[in-house]
């Protein structure tokens, strides 16, 4: 996945005079919709002359700021990509008319390879210091979890749910009906984390419940893709995975096993209170007869 317009600014302001650092940052501060200011207006922000707002796109790379701007409408294009969109741009008509050639060409060995190198790559781009505030989060018995997610990751959401549910208390899906939801997020507390869990197409009630769970002074988890769900500017920790596929669907797998890792690590820091947790819950599921 290539890197966004603002990882390669960030990853360049040591290279930049102050006056175009000055540029940078308000270009970040304001990024995405900054960067489509005019020239003059980004100047004034920034406190600069319009030439050194032209040189700072050059010293990034770029043949003039036209040229800037033309790179971040197509990684907004790229972000909201839907699967009618990806359909032709991963080329599926054509591959389902193609007949093998052999065993290495298979369409199972092809997208092995590509689902083996999305996860390795997730797992190679997790902050590990985003994924530890996460274990203590989720493994703070003194907090309640909630979890949400969308149109596909409500799968995941139930998954991790469903999951800490069994080794730990106070851990609840956030409700689909309206009533229930609204009453719900009215309840959200200090101590509370909430995960969400929001990839492209973002959904606006995610980035809506991110907020408010952060005006109530609660802790924030988002799990996105590399173009960041805008819920993600209220996350505390944010933990981001790969979605390359060949078809017009993200894939979710690399998300899965983020998820299952999780999961792990969390039983793992709870110990012996989990393990407690987990017995008392199948005693009451076999004399319920729910197992």
């Amino acid at each position: 996945m290539s890197p966004t317009l603002a990882d390669e600014i960030r990853s360049r302001l040591g290279e930049l005079s102050p006056a175009e650092r000055k540029v940078a940052r308000v270009l970040l501060a304001g990024y995405p919709s900054a960067v489509f200011e005019t020239v003059a207006t980004i100047a004034e922000r920034a406190g600069v002359s319009a030439p050194t707002v032209l040189r700072c796109a050059s010293r990034l790379g770029y043949r003039g700021f036209p040229d800037l701007q033309a790179a971040l409408r197509s990684e907004l294009d790229a972000r909201n990509a839907s699967p009618i969109t990806l359909y032709a741009a991963t080329g599926t008509a054509e591959r389902a008319t193609e007949v093998p050639t052999g065993s290495a060409g298979t369409p199972l060995v092809e997208r092995s390879a590509l689902v083996q190198q999305a996860v390795a790559q997730t797992f190679e781009e997790v902050a590990p210091h985003e994924f530890e505030e996460a274990v203590s989060l989720l493994g703070d018995p003194r907090r309640r979890v909630h979890v949400a997610g969308g149109r596909f990751t409500h799968l995941l959401a139930e998954y991790l749910g469903l999951h800490l549910m069994q080794f730990r208390d106070q851990v609840s899906l956030v409700p689909h009906k309206d009533v229930e939801r609204t009453s719900f997020l009215t309840q959200l507390a200090r101590r509370d984390v909430t995960v969400l869990f929001d990839y492209r197409r973002y959904e606006t009630d995610k980035t809506l419940i991110a907020e408010l769970a952060r005006e109530r002074g609660g802790k924030v988890v988002v799990f996105t893709d590399p173009w960041l769900s805008p819920a993600a500017a209220h996350a505390d920790v944010v933990l981001i995975t790969q979605v390359s596929s060949d078809s017009p669907y993200d894939s979710l797998a690399p998300a899965l096993a983020v998820v299952e890792s999780l999961v792990a690590a969390v039983l793992g820091s709870i110990g012996g209170d989990g393990h407690e947790r987990m017995k008392e819950a199948e005693r009451i599921a076999q004399r319920t007869g729910l197992l």
